[in-house]
């Protein structure tokens, strides 16, 4: 395994921010993010919708993991996920990472194949799951779901959007990154995509006005909850869970009168 710094440059693709918005997200929704700068989360069947009701918050707090864990992939995950966070996806490197860690580069590649598919476990494992949401039973209101869907959506881009942002100041890292990230069948287009089909689906059922255009609603929510995390990184405010949720619902009420 190499244990250079350039194979962290010239090998892994710079890797970000779903949808992140690689992948969302929610379908950051599994590469990822809602139009995340970078990234996002695979997709998921039209009809998933979530089980979690309005009231419930992003089971996996912004800011990571919330502990170490014990395990090599593990620990070298949560370092990522800090390095990542702390100087960007586009600067983070994997020596810097397996150091934070507490290992050797070679170490790292014995679980990861490269920068890229370490950015996207991060999405997956240490990020507010996005795709869980999307995969789950139907179940509650469509009210409900889209708060629930709304509110975790929040969290991802409050965790990602600092991590994917500094790849736009690279135009040839994001590219090699977007070009990874397609390989994989990763994207911030992702969430997008499956809340438009979980729209539809709805709209079949009679819960939403046949003649709205569902693929608009959904750009109209993701990008909703990806503008409140870039004001808030911008701003440097620390995640609230309340407040997303206020969010969150004011963003759906919205929606739903333009919808029925």
């Amino acid at each position: 395994m190499p244990s250079s710094p350039d194979r962290t440059v010239a090998s892994t693709p710079g890797g970000t921010v779903p949808s992140t918005p690689g992948g969302t997200v929610p379908s950051t929704p599994g590469g990822t993010v809602p139009s995340t700068p970078g990234g996002t989360v695979p997709s998921t069947p039209s009809s998933t919708v979530p089980s979690t009701p309005s009231s419930t918050v992003p089971s996996t707090p912004a800011g990571g993991s919330g502990g170490r864990r014990g395990g090599t992939r593990d620990r070298i995950l949560d370092a990522a996920a800090e390095v990542m966070h702390r100087d960007g996806l586009a600067r983070a490197t994997t020596k810097q990472i397996a150091r934070a860690a507490g290992y050797s580069e070679a170490t790292l590649y014995k679980h990861f194949e490269d920068k890229t598919e370490l950015f996207l476990a991060v999405l997956h494992e240490r990020l507010p799951s996005l795709a869980g949401l999307l995969a789950a039973e139907p179940d509650g209101s469509l009210r409900d779901n889209l708060v629930a869907i709304a509110a975790r959506t929040l969290a991802f881009y409050h965790d990602s959007y600092p991590i994917g942002a500094s790849l736009f100041s690279e135009p040839r890292l994001l590219a090699a990154h977007r070009a990874e990230l397609e390989r994989r069948g990763a994207g911030p287009h992702k969430p997008v995509d499956g809340l438009t089909g979980y729209l539809r689906d709805q709209q079949r059922a009679g819960r939403i006005r046949a003649d709205a255009d569902c693929a608009a609603a959904a750009r109209l929510l993701i990008g909703g909850c990806l503008q409140h995390a870039f004001l808030d990184t911008f701003a440097q405010r620390e995640y609230d869970p309340a407040q997303a949720q206020q969010r969150a619902a004011a963003l759906v009420d919205t929606l739903l009168a333009g919808l029925r």
